[in-house]
C-alpha cells in the first residue's frame, strides 16, 4: 500500500507538469490514467522493450536473464527488441548481426518497428549506440506513455537533449539517462566518503575514445568520465573551459560555490575509470566501474515507481557541460557558460520544437 501511495503521489506530479524552457502544460487526463494503472500494478513482472542491438541490449539482458542477477532485477522481463543500428558507425554494423542473433537465443522477439513492439511491453530501454535517432526513436514511446530510459548519449547535440525531455514532460512520460559509473558503489558513496568530509574538488578521469565524428567530442565516449565528475561534485557548473592535445583532453568545471572538478579524456595510452577527490578532512582515490548491474537496478526500480533517480535539470547541466566543452575548444580554451550553452539550445528547441 505504501509503495502504491508512492506511485499515486509522483501521478499527481506528472499531471501538471515543467516544460523544459520555463513552460508548463497540462499533461493530459489520458495519461494520467494510464500512469495510474500502470503503477496500481507495481511489483508484477515489467515487460521490456529494448530499441537498438547494437551496444549494451546482448550484455544487459544476459545480467537480467542471469540466475545470480541481483533481486532487484527479478521484475524485469525482456520480451522484445527492434534491431536498429547505424551502418555509418563501425562497431555499430559490425556487430548487428551478432547481436540480434543472441537475443533470439535468450528468448527476446525480434520486431521490425517500435510501433509493432510497444503494445507487447510496458517499459523500454533506448539503447542505441547512436543518439543522432533517439529524439525519433523516442517519439513513438512519448506517445504510448511507456517508461523510458535512454542510454547514452541522451542525444547527438544538446538541443536535442532538451527536445527529448520537453516531450516527456509534455505527455507526463517518466523518462531518464545515466552513466553506469554514476551507480558504482566506491564512485557514488564519495560524496559522504568520511576519509574526505565535505568534497571540494575532483580530478575524474576516463576515455574520451573512439571519437564519433556526427557527435560533441565529449557526448559519445566522454559521457562516463563526466558523469563520474557530476556524481562527486553535483550540479552547480558555471564554467567551463578546455585543452586538447593528441594525448588528452582536458576540461576544467568552476563551480558556483568556488570549488574546480577537472575531467581529463584520455586519447592515447593507458586507459581505465577513477578519479581523486579533494576535501576538507582528506584525499582520497574513488572506487572504479564496477559493471552495468547497479545501472540496472535503478532502471528495474524506475519502472515499477516511475520516478528517475536523477533531475532532468542535472541531466541538462550534464549536457550542457560537454556542449560548453566543445564551445571552449572553438574559442582556444576561454571558459564557456554553462548556462549560455543550455539557453542556446533552449531557444534552439523552442524555435523547432519537436513534435510528436
Amino acid at each position: 500500500m505504501k509503495e502504491f501511495v508512492c506511485r499515486i503521489n509522483w501521478l499527481s506530479r506528472c499531471l501538471f507538469v515543467p516544460v523544459v524552457g520555463g513552460l508548463s502544460v497540462w499533461a493530459g487526463w489520458v495519461g494520467g490514467v494510464l500512469g495510474m494503472v500502470w503503477a496500481a500494478e507495481g511489483g508484477k513482472t515489467v515487460r521490456v522493450g529494448i530499441i537498438g542491438l547494437d551496444a549494451h541490449a546482448v550484455p544487459w539482458t544476459e545480467i537480467i536473464t542471469s540466475p545470480e542477477a541481483p533481486p532487484e532485477l527479478k521484475s524485469l522481463k525482456v520480451v522484445a527488441a527492434v534491431p536498429t543500428y547505424s551502418p555509418d558507425i563501425p562497431f555499430s554494423a559490425q556487430n548487428i548481426q551478432k547481436n540480434t542473433e543472441r537475443m533470439r537465443q535468450m528468448g527476446v522477439q525480434i520486431v521490425e518497428t517500435i510501433d509493432g513492439m510497444l503494445p507487447q511491453v510496458d517499459a523500454v530501454m533506448l539503447l542505441s549506440i547512436d543518439g543522432r535517432p533517439h529524439l525519433e526513436q523516442a517519439k513513438p514511446v512519448f506517445r504510448a506513455r511507456k517508461p523510458l530510459f535512454i542510454d547514452k548519449p541522451v542525444a547527438a547535440t544538446l538541443a536535442d537533449v532538451v527536445r527529448i525531455y520537453d516531450l516527456a514532460a509534455r505527455t507526463g512520460t517518466p523518462c531518464f539517462s545515466n552513466s553506469s559509473l554514476r551507480y558504482s558503489p566506491g564512485i557514488a558513496q564519495m560524496r559522504s566518503d568520511p576519509r574526505v568530509g565535505k568534497v571540494l574538488g575532483c580530478d575524474a578521469y576516463g576515455p574520451n575514445y573512439p571519437l564519433e565524428p556526427s557527435h560533441p567530442d565529449l557526448f559519445y565516449y566522454g559521457i562516463h568520465g563526466t558523469e563520474l565528475l557530476f556524481t562527486i561534485m553535483g550540479p552547480g557548473c558555471k564554467t567551463v573551459s578546455r585543452v586538447k592535445t593528441p594525448t588528452a583532453d582536458i576540461v576544467v568545471g568552476v563551480w558556483a560555490d568556488g570549488r574546480v572538478g577537472t575531467l581529463r579524456g584520455i586519447l592515447q595510452g593507458q586507459t581505465g575509470f577513477g578519479a581523486t577527490v579533494f576535501g576538507d578532512k582528506g584525499i582520497a582515490p574513488a572506487g572504479k566501474f564496477e559493471g552495468y548491474s547497479p545501472l540496472l537496478v535503478e532502471i528495474a526500480r524506475f519502472f515499477q515507481t516511475g520516478k528517475p533517480p536523477i533531475s532532468v535539470e542535472e541531466t541538462l547541466e550534464i549536457y550542457a557541460f560537454m556542449e560548453a566543452a566543445d564551445e571552449s575548444k572553438r574559442r582556444g580554451g576561454c571558459p564557456v557558460s554553462v548556462q549560455e550553452v543550455l539557453e542556446q539550445a533552449k531557444k534552439a528547441a523552442q524555435a523547432q520544437p519537436a513534435k510528436l
